[in-house]
């Protein structure tokens, strides 16, 4: 249920290959660019304009920006990405795959770049030398493409609710998701957990903090005598009846749900564990290890030190690989991640010209 942020002024797809394209306009993305763009680094932002927390009013938990709208924020980061010399192009991507690579002089296989797991220096890249530096061609939807030595992957996720008529309209205001995010706006009202699986259960305990009024929906699911002692322990309801619809206020927001037995328990207030599922679409032709969260809540673009992947050349960051990072964490997490890539690339630039200058060397 992606929502559209508004539009902008977009930049113009640079032609030749560029250091890095960042596929990704979020926290993430933006600050990855930032990272790269003020090392001199050649960088394309795609941005599909479709944020995460786009219905939210404001961003929370966020040292000095504490309740900036998502929109403001973002616009304020594609600034701040432009000033450098960033590129920010509206689009959405089609496709990414792995090019043919630079060819490198075979003196330059000296210096291998070893394995993501081993985790030390920036020499944490997976690139086998004899190979060349590595290329990619990234396809827009509407048919252009450009040429990148790095991708840094910041497609964010997709938050998927349970199936109950009337849940989807009020996301991002009165069904919310993160205590940290929505938490103290949500302070004191009466709150009602829509439980999906295990996870809910301590959702329903953070939740419990902010408020007096809280009742747990079961939902069919199992909820064991130990933890319905908890419960009871915090003043938690527990309602095993099936939820059938959530009910419209007169004023627009929630009124309460019904029950299958035709009762309507009032809330103002919906907390659900979301499915999170990492967006993926254009990016099969990287090959990019996919990896289930536990509980089944959800998948997550495998990574290890600063957004490496096994593939090399491509980094994720942001909730594509770590679903409950808030703002500020997604955005230190694009920062490592554009810092890590710029480090590999003065390498690969040092590499490549004293294998040029051998070269040159033994011709002369």
């Amino acid at each position: 249920m992606p929502v559209t942020t508004a539009a902008y002024a977009t930049d113009t797809l640079p032609g030749g290959t560029v250091d890095t394209v960042v596929i990704g306009g979020g926290a993430a993305g933006l600050n990855g660019a930032l990272m790269l763009a003020r090392s001199r680094r050649s960088v394309v932002v795609i941005d599909s304009g479709t944020p995460r927390n786009a219905p939210a009013e404001g961003v929370h938990g966020l040292l000095g920006l504490d309740g900036t709208p998502p929109a403001e924020l973002y616009e304020r980061g594609r600034e701040e990405v432009r000033r450098y010399g960033g590129v920010i192009v509206s689009g959405e991507v089609a496709s990414a795959e792995p090019a043919t690579p630079s060819a490198l002089p075979a003196s330059s296989a000296s210096s291998a770049e070893g394995d993501p797991s081993a985790g030390n220096a920036p020499s944490a890249e997976a690139t086998p030398p004899a190979e060349g530096d590595p290329r990619f061609t990234v396809t827009l939807a509407d048919g252009r493409t450009l040429t990148a030595r790095r991708l840094l992957v910041a497609t964010g996720l997709r938050d998927v609710l349970p199936d109950v008529p009337g849940l989807a309209e009020h996301w991002g205001h009165g069904v919310v998701h993160c205590p940290y995010c929505h938490g103290w706006e949500v302070r004191d009202e009466p709150i009602g957990v829509l439980a999906v699986g295990p996870a809910s259960v301590h959702h329903a305990l953070l939740f419990r903090q902010l408020t007096d009024d809280l009742i747990y929906f079961t939902r069919g699911t199992e909820l064991d005598e130990d933890t319905r002692t908890r419960f009871a322990a915090r003043d938690i309801r527990v309602v095993d009846t099936p939820v059938v619809e959530v009910v419209r206020a007169d004023g627009g927001g929630i009124a309460g749900v019904r029950l299958a037995d035709g009762q309507v328990v009032a809330r103002s207030v919906l907390a659900v564990a979301t499915l999170m599922r990492a967006r993926t679409e254009g990016l099969e032709g990287l090959g990019l290890p996919i990896e289930d969260l536990p509980d089944g809540m959800g998948r997550r673009f495998a990574s290890g030190m600063a957004g490496a992947t096994d593939v090399p050349g491509v980094w994720v960051a942001g909730n594509a690989t770590d679903p409950t990072a808030q703002v500020g964490a997604a955005a230190a997490a694009g920062a490592l991640a554009g810092a890590h890539i710029n480090a590999l690339l003065a390498i690969a630039d040092t590499d490549a010209a004293l294998a040029a200058a051998k070269s040159g060397a033994t011709t002369v």
